[in-house]
């Protein structure tokens, strides 16, 4: 079994069309990458009693949980009191994370930079020797910032503690559309009901017109799946095949 993800995006900058969400994107491509399944993505408003809602049953739910968005210094940074709030424990001030802040801004420190000190009380630093700023990690929810360049600069610092077996991926490029092809991969899934196989219409390019991927974490599985699609397709369908 893989391991398993949830990711929530909080802002309401998102929801209101604001900002376009670039975070989710990333993160599931990555832990793709590392053999992580994601299997949901949501969007919520910074609202402290709703975050709490949402977050629980996110960390019950799956192995790990990422969340981004709402660490700053102001009115609407409130992911650290929402997930507090949901668990059931105080807000405190790391004494780590205060100390940095005030190395960091000296005589110009204030309560509102001060605040990006709080995190739930038995929340974890990680990646403290390599960040300046580490990633805060409270069971196995991970908060990350909703900023893309730090976002991306913290996960790829703490990503090994992540990786899983890795998805082994082919990809057939075939030049019939979905209507012809439909009942091969039904068929495929009855002989292969493991295999995670995907459609997707490509509009556009007169070289084919259907990109369908197979994956499984089971090397052999996965070319004996392709090896039936291969000899299952109509005649002079395949354009190209892809081995990743």
């Amino acid at each position: 079994m893989s391991k398993t993800a949830g990711i929530v995006i909080i802002g309401n900058e998102v929801l209101s069309g604001k900002t376009q969400d670039m975070n989710s994107y990333f993160l599931c491509r990555e832990l793709r990458t590392l053999g992580v399944e994601v299997q949901r993505i949501l969007v919520i408003p910074d609202e402290i009693q709703l975050i709490g809602k949402e977050i629980v049953p996110f960390s019950r739910q799956w192995d790990l949980v990422f969340t981004t968005g709402g660490v700053g210094p102001t009115h609407d940074d409130v992911t650290m009191a929402g997930i507090a709030h949901g668990f059931g424990v105080k807000l405190i001030r790391h004494y780590d994370l205060e100390r940095r802040l005030h190395e960091r801004h000296g005589e110009n420190i204030n309560q509102a930079r001060l605040k990006m000190a709080e995190v739930p009380e038995g929340a974890e630093l990680i990646g403290e020797g390599s960040l300046y700023a580490p990633v805060v990690r409270f069971h196995n929810v991970y908060i990350f910032p909703g900023i893309p360049k730090i976002l991306h600069e913290r996960f790829h610092v703490i990503k090994e503690r992540f990786r899983d077996t890795p998805f082994f991926l082919k990809i057939v490029y075939v030049k019939e559309g979905e209507g012809v092809i439909a009942s091969t991969l039904n068929n495929l899934l009855v002989s292969f009901p493991n295999l995670l196989l995907g459609s997707y219409p490509v509009l556009g390019d007169p070289s084919f017109k259907v990109k369908v991927t197979l994956e499984s974490k089971d090397e052999n599985y996965l070319d004996q799946a392709l090896k039936k699609l291969l000899d299952t397709l109509p005649r002079g369908a395949i354009h190209q095949i892809e081995r990743k």
